[in-house]
């Protein structure tokens, strides 16, 4: 049996929303943020020793990042659901796009909300920084151009992976400058499993009302 150590308001919801496209049975273990540091609790420390979420705990297998969870879990359950076969030119594409996500277009995004907390101290970070967000925003946006899905016309674990940085979008504001983004992010958090992950995760801020 799968476990997810779910903390609140973190990129392990996307793992539920996965798990509950995929039909597949799980259980939760639900952790708490601190509410005055909003960091993790010393609990999490006992899966793993980094002490971060998400991870997953699988039998006598524990599994870290985001990308790796996703991957393990369609390629170990999912009998070839959600991603292109990988004998296909497809399967390297998604490929990137799984790898992209927290190796790439995060990185701007996550400096942009730590620098805003510097106050004046940041500001000689601005430019750069909205700079390579535009950079890998307007990337993100070209290439759903014309598509439902980041893969083209069928939904796949590319999008649960990329989702986050929708969602971070537009939790920023961003998202009337990223259109097809803004199109995207309304047509996954519309979908059923999406919606079932978010009722059993607990309080998300990243979820459909900060999209506006």
């Amino acid at each position: 049996m799968i476990v997810v150590h779910h903390l609140n308001d973190s990129r392990s919801q996307r793992i539920l929303w996965l798990l509950e496209e995929l039909k597949l049975p799980y259980e939760i273990k639900h952790y708490a943020r601190d509410a005055a540091t909003r960091m993790a609790p010393a609990e999490l420390k006992a899966v793993h020793p980094l002490g971060k979420s998400p991870v997953i705990t699988d039998g006598e297998m524990t599994v870290i990042e985001s990308g790796a969870i996703v991957d393990y879990i369609i390629r170990r359950h999912a009998g070839g659901r959600l991603q292109p076969d990988p004998s296909t030119p497809a399967y390297d594409h998604y490929q990137q796009w799984m790898h992209y996500s927290e190796g790439s277009a995060m990185l701007p995004l996550m400096l942009f909300m730590y620098v805003g907390r510097l106050g004046e101290a940041g500001a000689p970070l601005h430019p750069r920084l909205e700079s390579e967000i535009a950079n890998h925003l307007g990337y993100v946006d070209g290439a759903l151009a014309g598509k439902d899905w980041i893969m083209g016309s069928e939904f796949s674990g590319a999008d649960v992976q990329m989702s986050f940085v929708g969602e971070v979008t537009g939790a920023f504001g961003r998202l009337a400058a990223y259109p097809n983004i803004a199109a995207w992010l309304e047509r996954f958090q519309s979908r059923p499993a999406y919606k079932t992950a978010l009722e059993k995760g607990g309080p998300y801020n990243m979820g459909p009302r900060a999209k506006a």
